[in-house]
């Protein structure tokens, strides 16, 4: 069983950088590939940057060049550096882990992340 829980939300102006941290604990949470997901009001979950378990980012959409996903594996902690954020990052942003064939399968309960104009 694996446990997450995110922090580091909050509300920031348009051009603002915000840093997002995920606590991970359970079975093998250094092996396990990581993400990074969010959901705006009324959109379906999107995923925002992935993580191997190697350490190897990949990133999704609009976020290229300005969001950096990252692993601490001593300290158990996934993190997200978003800068030059802009009102269409507003959403709830949730950690991750996937489970031993890489489906994402275990979830934290996600943090808001309001930017205004």
């Amino acid at each position: 069983q694996v446990q997450l829980v995110e922090s580091g939300g909050g509300l920031v102006q348009a051009g603002g950088s915000l840093r997002l941290s995920c606590a991970a604990s359970g079975s093998g949470v250094n092996q396990r590939a990581m993400a990074w997901y969010r959901q705006a009001p009324g959109k379906q979950r999107e995923v925002v940057a992935l993580i191997t378990s190697g350490g190897n980012p990949t990133y999704v959409g609009s976020v290229k060049g300005r969001f950096t996903i990252s692993r601490d594996d001593a300290k158990n902690t996934l993190s997200l550096q978003m800068n030059s954020l802009k009102p269409e990052d507003t959403a709830v942003y949730t950690c991750a882990a996937a489970d031993s064939w890489g489906t994402y399968r275990y979830w934290g309960q996600g943090t808001q992340v309001t930017v205004s104009s």
